[in-house]
């Protein structure tokens, strides 16, 4: 039998290395995503509406024939960052809005009514300009701290994060960097500083909330990273079908409180939302013997399965033990 301290250290050991990285993509050329909803002027959802988008910037990009579907919603991703004009049309009725993609999807809501309620017409080339000159300052700052987060410089990550911040003071995805480059530093109070301005600017990330669990976690602060960890949940789960991250997190979580018997429950959720997950299957094992006291036939089916997937793995001489 396995002492519960020695699985707690175990668990903690591979919890500090599920900190997500900046989330950007690899190449230089940055992309957004426009979510929306088209509604009637009474704000009921529109179905089937037309929607379309023109660039605003100095270089001609537009997309269009965008459908809404059922509850009048729409998506167009592989966008340019800037400022975009969408217009959303249905029979004799029309609405735009001017969008300002960032490193955050855009979501708007587009109100249709008669020509003449229309939206204004877009920005002043004057606007058009400083707009994408500051576009571009913000782009060549994150691309700046990517670099520098993936080379293990935090401080010039966190440098340029913040030159982010101080022309985008809204761009959630922006705090959510700082708190990881933050916590890369090991300067927790930092981080969950940048965590909390994150979920103030946008609570429906799970993002978030998942990565403020593992900072309480750390601190050994286990009721604050359980009600963070399951928000996470919450929010992935909403999000369409849950997260195996967020459940797994969870689990570590519950079984740091002395829960092993509600932590498998976590642990079980993670291997099926990822099969792949070898490390929620070693700890679904893993709590199953704390919680029993013994290895019972569930938590040997779970070793097994952890052998599977990573025979060479670093607990993999545990797994077969227990299984003996």
């Amino acid at each position: 039998m396995i002492r519960n301290s020695s699985a707690r250290n175990l668990i903690l050991g591979a919890l500090a290395l599920s900190f997500t990285l900046i989330a950007v993509p690899a190449s230089a050329q940055l992309t957004s995503v426009i979510r929306g909803k088209v509604t009637d002027e009474a704000g009921k959802p529109v179905e089937g509406a037309i929607v379309k988008g023109v660039f605003l910037g100095d270089v001609k990009r537009e997309f269009d024939n965008v459908k809404t579907n059922s509850k009048g919603e729409f998506l167009r991703a592989g966008l340019a960052p800037g400022s975009w004009r969408v217009t959303a049309t249905k029979d004799a009725l029309v609405g735009n809005e001017n969008v300002n993609l960032t490193l955050d999807p855009a979501i708007v809501t587009i109100k249709l009514g008669s020509p003449k309620n229309a939206a204004p017409a877009g920005m002043s080339a004057k606007q058009i300009e400083e707009n994408n000159k500051k576009q571009a300052e913000m782009e060549a700052n994150f691309n700046a701290a990517k670099t520098a987060f993936d080379s293990g410089d935090f401080d010039a990550a966190i440098l340029n994060l913040d030159k982010i911040i101080v022309s985008l003071p809204t761009c959630a995805a922006c705090y959510l960097s700082l708190g990881d480059a933050y916590t890369k530093k090991g300067d927790l109070p930092n981080a969950e500083k940048a965590y909390l301005k994150s979920i103030e600017l946008d609570a429906t990330k799970p993002q978030a909330y998942a990565a403020l669990a593992t900072v309480y976690n750390s601190q050994k602060k286990f009721d604050e990273a359980a009600k963070m960890g399951a928000k996470a949940n919450e929010l992935s789960d909403a999000a369409g079908g849950g997260d195996a991250s967020s459940a797994f997190n969870q689990g570590v979580i519950l079984f740091n409180q002395g829960k092993p018997a509600e932590a498998v429950v976590h642990f079980d959720k993670a291997t099926k939302l990822d099969p792949k997950m070898a490390d929620a299957w070693y700890y679904a094992g893993l709590s199953r013997v704390a919680a029993k006291g013994a290895a019972t036939d569930e938590a040997k089916v779970a070793f097994r399965e952890y052998l599977k997937l990573a025979p060479d793995g670093q607990y993999a001489a545990i797994a077969r033990d227990i299984i003996k």
